[in-house]
């Protein structure tokens, strides 16, 4: 546990069953310090912590953080997967059209709306996946 109470990535590995390695602890804190990384780019993290790494040890990897629960995943059409640290809450993603930024949006009015659908057809909801596509700032007519 850390100074401030918080605990390591070892101890939240451990904490939900997974053996802890050095490859798992540094794919871990890429996700959570990217952006929505693709496999390439977490790769590419991960070799800058801890050196050789395998792509398919980090598909592994991320199958495995995903089944517990630290790792989502989100795939927007026409995007390969993407994943973030971001877990346990209902937020949503805003995706630009033009480059495929994506960035996390809350839901607006604080709690999830979006699971009372109007017909469950008998599913027990537990998560909806709301993507919101534009232009990000970067990628709009710029109007001076």
């Amino acid at each position: 546990m850390t100074a401030s109470g918080t605990p390591t990535t070892a101890e939240e590995l451990r904490g939900v069953g997974l053996r802890v390695t050095a490859a798992r602890v540094a794919l871990l804190e890429t996700v959570r310090d990217g952006d929505h990384l693709g496999v390439e780019a977490l790769a590419a993290g991960v070799r800058d912590r801890v050196g050789h790494v395998s792509l398919q040890a980090v598909y592994e990897a991320l199958h495995a953080l995903t089944a517990v629960g630290l790792v989502r995943r989100i795939e927007p059409a026409g995007s390969p997967a993407r994943f973030e640290g971001r877990v346990g809450d209902n937020h949503h993603h805003l995706v630009c059209r033009d480059c495929g930024a994506v960035k996390d949006v809350d839901c607006v009015v604080g709690h999830a709306p979006c699971l009372e659908a109007v017909d469950d057809a008998g599913y027990l909801i537990d998560e909806a996946d709301v993507t919101f596509w534009g232009l990000c700032p970067d990628c709009r007519p710029k109007t001076d």
